[in-house]
């Protein structure tokens, strides 16, 4: 197999940054969704207002001509809001995608738990202290750092079981990590499909505004990051994000 190859231009945003960042997403989306939603009760009440209006015309002729003049309102309204929709689009695809150049350094919680531990002086005594430890015990001395949360000793028998052929490891390196990191690294995860998700409703329903029409793909797509957030599950899902989970089954 071969060697992963280092991502050097990726953007580094720590835990911090990302939660600001998510959190900006989130009320970005939500002045866009509350924009498009002033925006197409003008053309439902347009829309009732003028079925209203030629409620004596023949049934079969009034469908057209409602539509055609629902179609002139949603033009204009769609010039005039153009710039304000823009913006909100154009903030949302930056801040999300500020997110994805920084996945590469949160792929896993070993990388968190090495990168966390390096240049720790007590990280490198224990290494060589434990340099000829065998099987039982570093099994032994995983436990110890597991109920401890002891992440320079976590990290140090990462590094020494990786030495081992794989048929000798007496624990799971990614296991011990996912003590140490397991749940910062579900929540970053999540955050991160859920800028991702956010950016594609934004654009899903600007675009559905301007047309008059939804974009099935796009909502299956949606549906899918959904999916993806609620199984890691690293924290609240709101209840009206969750409308479109039918569409994955």
């Amino acid at each position: 197999m071969p060697a992963p190859q280092a991502k050097l231009g990726a953007d580094w945003q720590s835990p911090t940054d990302i939660r600001t960042t998510i959190t900006r997403i989130q009320s970005t989306r939500a002045a866009q969704s509350n924009l498009l939603r002033n925006l197409a009760h003008k053309l439902d009440t347009h829309r009732d207002q003028v079925s209203t209006s030629l409620r004596t015309l023949d049934a079969k002729d009034r469908p057209s001509i409602v539509t055609k003049s629902v179609n002139g309102l949603r033009g204009q309204l769609v010039r005039e809001s153009k710039d304000q929709r823009v913006a909100h689009t154009r903030e949302l695809v930056g801040l999300a995608d500020r997110l994805k150049k920084a996945a590469s350094h949160y792929r896993s919680p070993v990388q968190m738990l090495m990168r966390e531990t390096l240049g720790s002086e007590r990280r490198s005594r224990v290494m060589q202290q434990i340099s000829g430890s065998g099987r039982v015990e570093l099994a032994s001395l995983a436990e110890y750092a597991a109920a401890t949360a002891d992440k320079d000793l976590a990290a140090a028998l990462c590094s020494r079981v990786g030495e081992l052929p794989r048929a000798d490891r007496p624990f799971s390196a990614t296991e011990l990590a996912d003590v140490m990191f397991g749940d910062l690294h579900r929540e970053l995860s999540q955050a991160m499909i859920e800028a991702e998700r956010r950016v594609l409703e934004a654009l899903s329903d600007d675009t559905e505004f301007e047309t008059g029409k939804s974009n099935s793909q796009r909502t299956l797509q949606i549906a899918l990051l959904k999916k993806r957030e609620q199984e890691i599950g690293a924290y609240g899902f709101d209840e009206a994000d969750a409308d479109d989970e039918t569409a994955v089954e």
